[in-house]
């Protein structure tokens, strides 16, 4: 698998964040380049990786451990790039997010170590099919989650979420119209991503300090 280490700009906020890419685009997608970018530019350092079967073209994604195994090895990687001092996150966009919820649901040192959790479009469910629910390891999530979710998002709705993600670490912010990647008609896209950039920043530097 490869990856791209952004390093946080000054003045820097002492944490980490593997951003983990959605089931249909890479590393190189437009978002998680923006994203991986502007939270560098925060302070933040971000470390972005390719799933083996992204990285190879094939279509459909690799075997569970295979993805969890991916995200805990880019943990590894960062914790190698970043000062002692730095706390890590880790999650993604939609199954990216997913894949790194479930290796921070396991009970062992790697998941223990990690400061929090950022998801950026939970896939509660395929779309049309709210009856499938991804939701059997999130009763065993005990660090801070912080989640992005479109009011219109087809994979599911920030109301929908809330049964699933309760008590006081966690927290649900709706994307007002937002769809899975936060488009939004008829509004400047990029203020949408600020708004979502700067309130990870504050979140984590929150954690961190």
């Amino acid at each position: 698998m490869s990856a791209v280490f952004y390093p946080a700009g000054e003045p820097r906020l002492r944490a980490g964040y593997v951003l983990a890419h959605g089931a249909g685009a890479g590393q190189t997608s437009p978002f998680i380049r923006d994203f991986a970018s502007a939270l560098a530019e925060r302070g933040i350092n971000v470390l972005t990786f390719n799933f083996p079967y992204m990285e190879a073209k094939r279509r459909g994604p690799d075997r569970p451990e295979i993805l969890e195994a991916c995200v805990e090895a880019a943990v590894a990687k960062l914790q190698e790039l970043c000062g002692p001092e730095d706390r890590l996150f880790i999650g993604g966009k939609s199954m990216g997010g997913r894949i790194a919820s479930q290796l921070a649901a396991r009970a062992d040192l790697t998941a223990n170590a990690l400061a929090g959790l950022v998801l950026l479009g939970y896939p509660l469910h395929p779309p049309g099919k709210p009856d499938q629910l991804r939701t059997a390891h999130l009763g065993r999530l005990e660090l801070p989650i912080l989640i992005f979710q479109g009011t219109k998002d087809v994979f599911g709705t920030p109301d929908e979420l809330k049964p699933w993600f309760t008590g006081p670490n966690a927290t649900i912010s709706p994307i007002e119209g937002g769809d899975h990647s936060f488009k939004v008609r008829k509004a400047n896209q990029a203020e949408i991503y600020t708004q979502i950039q700067d309130e990870i920043c504050e979140w984590m530097g929150a954690i961190s300090s």
